[in-house]
């Protein structure tokens, strides 16, 4: 079976055992997703995401010792492949920026019906930035200002063309396969916007590059 037929493997980390428990139910219901670790801790999410690698972790913000932004923060940093996707209760703007700071591409609440969870992992695992529609209005409102296209002008005329894609979500292969560019060099790109623009991940780069003015409408 080839990486595109397989399974998405997701790690589940919640501190509520009814959560976690039903949470797993419906990734090993899921014929495109297997659960392959659980946790009730922060700490214990990033122990089982080193081990086992997962595509994609799915982490509650509200766990005891290690919070979900720090747990998040460190699975950026020692599982980089590894897609992160908040679900949690919490709605207010500093856990909703914490949390893309720290490397999060999407950000669900916990009263999302479970086929949005279901297609929430498989976007942020294809490298999009998804938002449940409460997050998202919220994100907008925090944006709501007049745009700032000059905060762009330290990229080059390369950076700008990679930025606009991301403001839409594309992955870099898809960067790379529109501008004819190879995977490194389009890595390199990213890396370079990102230190430029003082940026932590790629969802944050969508909304500044949104903020911006750039993205299809």
């Amino acid at each position: 079976m080839s990486d595109r037929d397989r399974p998405l493997r997701v790690v589940a980390a919640d501190d509520h055992p009814v959560f976690l428990g039903g949470l797993k139910l419906l990734l090993d219901t899921d014929p495109g997703l297997a659960c392959i670790g659980t946790a009730g801790t922060g700490a214990e999410a990033v122990e089982v995401t080193r081990r086992t690698r997962p595509d994609v972790a799915v982490l509650d913000l509200h766990m005891p010792g290690t919070n979900g932004v720090d747990a998040a923060r460190a699975i950026s940093v020692a599982v980089p492949e590894t897609a992160l996707l908040m679900l949690t209760m919490l709605d207010d703007d500093e856990s909703v920026f914490a949390a893309l700071r720290a490397g999060a591409r999407g950000y669900l609440l916990k009263d999302a019906q479970p086929a949005e969870i279901v297609h929430a992992i498989h976007a942020v695992a294809g490298g999009a930035a998804i938002f449940g529609p409460r997050i998202a209005h919220r994100i907008m409102d925090h944006f709501a200002v007049p745009r700032t296209p000059t905060s762009l002008a330290e990229l080059t005329p390369r950076e700008r063309d990679i930025l606009q894609l991301l403001a839409d979500g594309a992955t870099n292969a898809a960067i790379a396969a529109r501008l004819q560019l190879s995977p490194k060099t389009v890595r390199n790109h990213v890396s370079s916007i990102f230190a430029k623009l003082h940026l932590t991940g790629r969802a944050e780069a969508m909304l500044h590059a949104r903020r911006a003015g750039l993205g299809s409408p």
